[in-house]
C-alpha cells in the first residue's frame, strides 16, 4: 500500500528533522514536505496534497492557528496541532482543537528529550487514526455502495417509541417545510443550533427514537466528511448574566469525550440553555494545563457556568465542571450535597481522567435522575460505567452519531454493548438533554 504523505510544518529546522526522523520510523507515513512558517504551509498543501499535517502553532509570518483555518476553508486535511505547555500554548490549542483541528501532541523538549519516545508514540498513533478515519469518510461519501451501506450493523430502521414505525419524511430526515424532527420528539426549525459551530461539520438531520425494548433506531441521516471549518470558531463576546447557580437539583447530565470533544462540547455547551435545572459533570481526555483553557473556552460561550472541577467542590445546577487533566472526577455526598472529588489514582484503560470512573461514581444515587452521554473519541471509555447507570436505574444514555462523530470509536462501543438507548446527533444532542430533563 503507498505510504500516507505528511507535512511537517516548525519554523525551527531543529524540531522539523526530530518529527521527520520520528515519522520515519513508520513505514505507513512518508514525509512528502515541510514548511517552516504558516504561509508555505498553506502553499504546500496546494502543492502536494498531504494525507495528514503536523502544524507548530507558534511561528513567524503566519502562526499555525491561522494556517490551520486556511487549510480547512480551502484544502481541508487532518491537522495534528504541535503544542508547548504554556497558558498561551493552551489557549491556542483549544482554539484551534475548536476550529477544526483533528487533535494536538505536546513538543518535546528536544531529540534527546525523556519524553522523545512517548511523543513519537503518540505521534504515529494520532496520525494513524486521522488518516484512516479520513479514509473512511470519502469512501462513505464517494462509493454509492458504502453511502447506502454506512450504517452500523446494530442500526436498524427500527420503530419509534410506542410502537410506530416513522414516516419517510424525504432527504436526510428533513421534514417539507424545513422543519426536522428532533431527538426528543418535538420539532425544531431547519438548522437550529448555535452558529458558533457551523459549517465545521455537516449537519445530518435523522429521526432518533427508544424502543423500550432496547433497540436503537435511526432515520437516514447524511454522512459527515472534514468540512472548512472558515470563521466559525471565532471568539464570540463574553456571556453575560448567566444564570444563579442553585444547590437543589433532582436531574444529572454526564458526559464522556475524547477526539474531537473540545469541538463537540463547544457545540452542546453553546446550546443547552442557562437555566438548566441540572449540573453538567465532563470527563474530556486531556493532559494537566489543557483543560483549565478549555473550560474557560467553554463558559465564555455558554450560558451555563463551566469551571475546570477543584476537589471538594460543591456541585450546583446550572454549572458545568470540567475533570481536570491528570485527575479522576468522582461525584461524591455528605450532609451537606453533593460535592466533587479528585483523586490521583491510577489510570483506568489508559486514561486520567476516565469517564468510566465519573459515571461509576454516579450509580449510588439513584435519587438523582442521570442522564449520560458518550461522544466522539477512540476506544471504549465509558461504557462500563454507562451500562451500570442504566442498570441502577439512568434516565436516559445518549451516543453521539457517527456521522457527526470525529471518531467513531467511544459511542460505537456504547451502541454496540447495548448500553446506549439514543443514537444522537451532534446538533440535536443538547436539545434531546434539555427535552428529557423537562419531560
Amino acid at each position: 500500500m503507498q505510504a500516507y504523505r505528511v507535512l511537517v510544518v516548525d519554523d525551527s529546522a531543529f524540531m522539523r528533522k526530530v518529527f521527520c526522523d520520528l515519522i520515519a520510523r513508520d513505514s505507513e507515513f512518508v514525509v512528502a514536505a515541510t514548511a517552516a512558517n504558516g504561509s508555505e504551509a498553506v502553499e504546500a498543501v496546494r502543492l502536494h496534497k498531504p494525507d495528514v499535517i503536523t502544524m507548530d502553532l507558534e511561528m513567524p509570518e503566519m502562526n499555525g492557528l491561522e494556517a490551520m483555518k486556511q487549510i480547512m476553508r480551502s484544502c481541508p486535511t487532518p491537522v495534528i496541532m504541535v503544542s508547548a505547555v504554556s497558558d498561551d500554548g493552551a489557549r491556542d490549542t483549544i482554539n484551534a482543537l475548536q476550529s477544526g483541528a483533528f487533535d494536538f501532541i505536546r513538543k518535546p523538549a528536544g531529540a534527546s528529550s525523556p519524553d522523545i519516545e512517548t511523543v513519537g508514540e503518540q505521534l504515529l498513533e494520532k496520525m494513524r487514526i486521522a488518516v484512516l478515519t479520513r479514509r473512511t469518510v470519502v469512501l462513505r461519501q464517494t462509493d454509492p455502495a458504502k453511502t447506502d451501506d454506512s450504517r452500523s450493523v446494530l442500526e436498524r430502521p427500527g420503530k419509534a417509541a410506542g410502537g410506530r414505525r416513522p414516516k419517510p419524511s424525504g432527504k436526510g430526515g428533513r421534514r417539507a417545510g424545513g422543519t426536522d424532527n428532533l431527538p426528543d420528539g418535538r420539532i425544531g426549525a431547519a438548522g437550529d443550533g448555535p452558529s458558533a459551530m457551523r459549517g465545521s461539520i455537516a449537519r445530518p438531520a435523522g429521526i432518533i427514537a427508544h424502543n423500550p425494548a432496547g433497540e436503537q433506531d435511526r432515520e437516514s441521516s447524511a454522512p459527515v466528511g472534514l468540512a472548512p471549518a472558515g470563521d466559525a470558531a471565532a471568539d464570540p463576546p463574553r456571556r453575560s448574566g448567566k444564570a444563579k447557580p442553585s444547590g437543589t437539583f433532582r436531574d444529572l447530565i454526564l458526559i464522556g469525550t475524547s477526539t474531537g470533544g473540545p469541538r463537540a462540547l463547544l457545540e452542546v455547551m453553546s446550546s443547552l440553555p442557562g437555566h438548566l435545572p441540572a449540573p453538567v459533570l465532563i470527563v474530556q481526555h486531556m493532559p494537566p494545563k489543557f483543560t483549565r483553557s478549555l473550560a474557560q473556552r467553554l463558559d465564555a460561550f455558554s450560558e451555563l457556568t463551566v469551571v475546570e472541577a477543584a476537589d471538594g467542590q460543591r456541585v450546583h445546577a446550572g454549572v458545568a465542571y470540567l475533570a481536570p487533566g491528570g485527575y479522576h472526577m468522582k461525584l461524591a455526598k455528605d450532609e451537606r450535597g453533593y460535592f466533587i472529588q479528585l483523586t490521583l489514582d491510577p489510570p483506568v484503560g489508559g486514561h486520567r481522567p476516565s469517564v468510566d470512573v465519573l459515571f461509576e461514581s454516579c450509580v449510588p444515587y439513584a435519587e438523582l435522575r442521570r442522564h449520560s452521554v458518550i461522544m466522539t473519541g477512540m476506544g471504549s471509555d465509558g461504557v462500563k460505567g454507562m451500562k451500570a447507570l442504566n442498570d441502577s436505574g439512568g434516565a436516559s444514555a445518549i451516543a453521539e452519531a457517527e456521522e457527526t462523530c470525529v471518531v467513531y470509536g467511544m459511542p460505537r462501543a456504547a451502541v454496540e454493548a447495548g448500553a446506549a438507548f439514543r443514537i444522537v446527533p451532534l446538533p440535536r444532542i443538547a436539545s434531546a438533554l434539555a427535552g428529557a430533563i423537562t419531560s
